[in-house]
């Protein structure tokens, strides 16, 4: 398959797709579509970035084109689900762009907006929905939609949908939905608790798997810098005031730390931003267009909400705190190197954290390469944090957390070339300095942590 063309997509799909100027398919598409086409359910292995979202769109489509029956009133005949607002959005807008020659409606219904407004949206009847789990069932609750014209069903991210504490509402909309549908099923990793959720959508499917389990993203070029807790604002100003940093996001562990770093770098004259799910909506979708116009040059983020972003141009990923999941760095780091670009990935490591770097090593079958001057230090070693670097996916935390985000996915690490640089370890001018409120922002939060799951996808 060398082009769109030669899938057998309908005329006004191939219509939309020149206007967009896309014409060659990517290993997922061009493996996924022919199936889909042909009615059969499909299990896909696909990371983030890999063009899932055209795999899953384009023949659900075709296929609605096909039968070409009007939606009854509060009804839809095809249903998207995904695991945050940031996805959500993001896929209705490309699927809108597929179906531009169609003439189809398309819509989304997610947390955070009035839900009178989405009540009366179904009122009409959908082509195609594409909602997050809990916005979904508030609305079938209240009558306001029902899944008596269903045909075509796609869950999209359920590894994330596991980590976010959705396996109920997913067995419930499982339960809801009508037998005689077609269903496709896409995750990054397939453990056996996603199996199994997956044994529930579908029947007798086809699988597809573009990217091993467990290997980190290619053209991501990945390093160590080992740091102590209390440095680690100077070490980033040094590398986000470099030339080489166009576009980075930079992630925390906890909404209070991303809120402390972004504003820290503020006042070190750094354009930067924080989203996380405690902000509003309307906040996320803000921060979200100055980080892609180019207004803001960095996106401080926790993993929950930067879920589905896919912004281009993005040259750096930092991780300022390490992910207690391991999968979660995957994800973290496909956040750059997207659409065939290059990318770098520098993860700011303490004594405390060193159990989830040796955690996602294991998980990854490579050891990251340490950047030069940012060795380890003889007797910095310290006992790792409880938990750190060994809870499973979807494990619960104490006081009721949820686990976090987490994906996995492909390459191998060129170390020192993630710097075009190198970063004195005893330079802390034009970030923090001493001061004790720079200092804060280094230490890791100690407060529990509270579950984003549910405020970020309902």
């Amino acid at each position: 398959m060398t082009d769109f063309h030669s899938l057998g997509l309908a005329r006004p799909i191939l219509l939309a797709l020149d206007s967009a100027e896309y014409s060659t398919p990517t290993p997922i598409q061009a493996q996924a579509i022919p199936l889909v086409l042909e009615g059969r359910d499909l299990l896909g292995i696909a990371q983030t970035g890999t063009g899932k979202t055209a795999a899953f769109s384009l023949p659900m489509i075709d296929r609605l084109l096909a039968t070409n029956i009007r939606p009854s009133p509060r009804g839809t005949r095809g249903l998207v689900l995904a695991p945050t607002r940031e996805l959500a959005d993001q896929i209705a807008t490309n699927i809108r762009k597929y179906a531009a020659k169609a003439r189809m409606n398309v819509n989304v219904v997610i947390g955070g907006v009035p839900i009178g407004r989405q009540i009366r949206m179904m009122s009409r009847g959908l082509d195609i929905l594409v909602a997050t789990p809990g916005r979904l069932i508030d609305l079938y609750d209240r009558r306001a939609l029902h899944f008596d014209d269903l045909e075509f069903f796609v869950l999209d991210e359920a590894d994330q949908m596991m980590d976010l504490g959705f396996i109920h509402a997913l067995k419930r909309i499982a339960s809801l939905l009508p037998k005689d549908r077609q269903s496709l099923f896409f995750s990054a990793t397939m453990p056996k608790e996603i199996a199994d959720l997956a044994a529930s959508f579908l029947t007798d499917p086809a699988q597809v798997a573009v990217t091993p389990a467990a290997t980190t993203v290619e053209r991501v070029s990945q390093a160590v810098a080992h740091v102590p807790a209390g440095r680690k604002p100077a070490v980033l100003g040094d590398i986000l005031s470099t030339d080489e940093v166009t576009r980075a996001i930079v992630f925390t562990r906890t909404k209070r730390g991303a809120d402390r770093v972004s504003r820290t770098l503020e006042e070190k004259g750094i354009a930067a931003v924080a989203i996380h799910g405690n902000k509003s909506q309307g906040q996320r979708q803000k921060a979200l267009a100055g980080f892609s116009s180019g207004r803001l040059k960095v996106l401080v983020a926790t993993d929950i909400a930067a879920r589905g972003i896919d912004i281009g141009g993005v040259s750096h990923v930092v991780n300022y705190e390490m992910p207690d999941v391991p999968e979660t760095y995957v994800h973290r780091i496909g956040r750059t190197a997207r659409a065939g670009a290059s990318g770098q990935a520098i993860s700011l490591v303490s004594a405390d954290e060193r159990g989830q770097l040796r955690a996602i090593e294991r998980l990854t079958k490579q050891a990251l390469d340490v950047m030069s001057g940012f060795e380890p230090q003889p007797g910095e070693e310290v006992e790792p944090r409880r938990g750190n670097g060994g809870r499973g996916r979807g494990q619960s935390r104490p006081n009721g957390g949820n686990a976090r985000d987490g994906k996995p996915q492909g390459n191998r690490s060129r170390g020192g070339e993630a710097r075009g640089k190198r970063f004195s370890a005893d330079n802390e001018s034009g970030f923090g300095g001493r001061s004790r409120k720079s200092s804060e922002v280094g230490r890791p939060n100690r407060r529990p942590r509270q579950a984003e799951g549910e405020r970020a996808g309902r």
